[in-house]
């Protein structure tokens, strides 16, 4: 019963308004179960090929959120149930959501991926990018998906400080955007920052989605195929 006390735990310490999303990648769908049946319902995965298993096995009211980098090609894959996009990083995909949700006759909710890291290694738009984004014809046209908000992840370092001051770069950059005129298919809901190591600094700057999974599951315990 390991899982669901560390579920009582984290949720002692998850602010109000804020959501907790149990990240069960590498994990079998018997431990997100146990979670379910702790009464977490908010999950997310990182690669497709895992949440569509997951999806087909596991109970139908789970919101799955995609929250690890997306290839345009795997849409298809995850555009009939995925609740929420987290890390949408180019126009292109944003493109291709809006296709395959149209598909399936769904508007998918999405969120901006934004690289506020010092690492090369981390996906998204820079602040600039998005506000032309915001200005473009081509967002304006696409009618299957709604961007609902901003995703970060910071530099994985001891430095707190530095954490702090990613975040609180996001933050600014979602205040900003939630007082521009936005598209009608735009709308600044949804702060997503935070992971097991730095979600409590996270919620302390603003975030509303909080992104954990070691402190959940434990360590991650088998191999992708």
């Amino acid at each position: 019963m390991i899982i669901k006390q560390n579920l009582e735990e984290i949720l002692k310490t998850v602010t109000k308004g804020c959501t907790l999303i149990a990240v069960s990648k590498t994990h079998p769908a018997e431990k997100v179960l146990e979670a379910y049946q702790c009464g977490q319902r908010v999950f997310g995965e990182n690669k497709v090929q895992e949440l569509a298993t997951k999806y087909e096995v596991l109970p139908k009211d789970i919101q799955w959120h995609l929250i690890g980098h997306l290839q345009s090609n795997k849409v298809k894959y995850i555009a009939p149930f995925v609740h929420l996009i987290h890390s949408i990083d180019s126009l292109k995909l944003l493109q291709e959501v809006d296709k395959q949700a149209k598909k399936n006759n769904r508007i998918i909710d999405c969120l901006l991926q934004i690289h506020i890291a010092q690492e090369e290694t981390k996906f998204g738009f820079s602040a600039d990018e998005v506000r032309s984004l915001i200005e473009s014809e081509a967002v304006v046209s696409l009618n299957n998906v709604r961007i609902i908000g901003l995703m970060g992840m910071a530099t994985f370092t001891d430095n707190q400080e530095q954490v702090r001051a990613e975040f609180r770069s996001l933050k600014e950059l979602f205040e900003e955007l939630k007082h521009m005129s936005l598209p009608m298919n735009m709308v600044m809901l949804e702060l997503s920052m935070g992971m097991s190591g730095d979600y409590t600094i996270a919620m302390e700057e603003g975030s509303t989605m909080v992104r954990v999974g070691s402190a959940i599951f434990g360590n991650r315990n088998y191999t992708n195929p």
